[in-house]
């Protein structure tokens, strides 16, 4: 079996070069391929990481303009040649070697979902908005799809080949984290949750705000409920492009 690690960037030029190190000096139970899609970052990563690229240890994927998380892992689905996926951010936040325990389950033919949590105990260092808005949207996936999970918006989610021949992503932003997990969920796959690692960033700044957990919520609506809704996708459609992004501007004041 092999191991698919998608690492979607934007802006992380702190911090790709000692994830991509970190990576290396782990013992893999199987085979890997690193993924590294940068979704048009200000600065091409590729001349910080050309050493690695020449010696192909990664695979380099360039967007030509800033997408979104959402589209950025959907390219580099398409490049991955692996059995198992992972998404793992650039950032730091969390410890790759987790992937050792993450992985265990899938490959023991146990389960084809594994979720690392972060909230097995209370966080210390996350944001008290990110942990509340977080905490929020995890009882209203519980609540709307019967499930019992601790951490939906989590980084850190393993999924096999079946997964995706059973569900189709559209995501383009954010808004995967709650796709994917509702998708999976309504074609029956339990998702097992085991505990991570976690350490809030201590470079860069996060990309995402309150108009991307707004979304969140709407899109377990949509799924659930609306998802052949005209009205409901046109309402969607307009918070999505117009209404967020007018909001997006409006706190960059504040």
């Amino acid at each position: 079996m092999k191991l698919s690690i998608l690492i979607p960037c934007y802006n992380e030029e702190k911090t790709l070069k000692p994830l991509l190190k970190t990576i290396f000096n782990i013992i893999f139970p199987i085979e890997y391929e690193i993924i590294i899609i940068d979704d048009g970052s200000d600065i091409n990563h590729r001349a910080l990481i050309e050493e690695e690229i020449k010696a192909k240890k990664v695979k380099f994927i360039r967007l030509h303009q800033n997408q979104g998380k959402g589209v950025a892992i959907r390219v580099g689905l398409k490049y991955a040649t692996g059995d198992i996926f992972v998404i793992q951010d650039a950032d730091l936040e969390y410890f790759p070697l987790d992937l050792i325990n993450l992985i265990t389950p899938i490959l023991k033919g146990k389960t084809d979902v594994v979720y690392g949590t972060r909230f097995a105990e209370k966080p210390k260092e996350m944001a008290k908005a990110h942990y509340i808005a977080n905490r929020f949207l995890t009882k209203a996936t519980n609540f709307l799809y019967h499930v019992n999970l601790s951490d939906i918006e989590t980084g850190y989610k393993l999924f096999t080949r079946k997964i995706l021949e059973k569900i189709e992503l559209n995501a383009r932003e954010f808004e995967f984290e709650p796709e994917i997990t509702a998708k999976i969920i309504l074609n029956g796959y339990l998702i097992k949750e085991l505990p991570i690692i976690y350490h809030t960033r201590r470079k860069g700044s996060a990309k995402i705000n309150i108009f991307d957990g707004i979304e969140s919520l709407l899109i377990l609506f949509k799924i659930r409920y609306f998802n052949k809704s005209k009205i409901f996708n046109i309402f969607y459609r307009i918070f999505k492009f117009h209404f967020k992004k007018i909001g997006f501007k409006i706190t960059k004041f504040f």
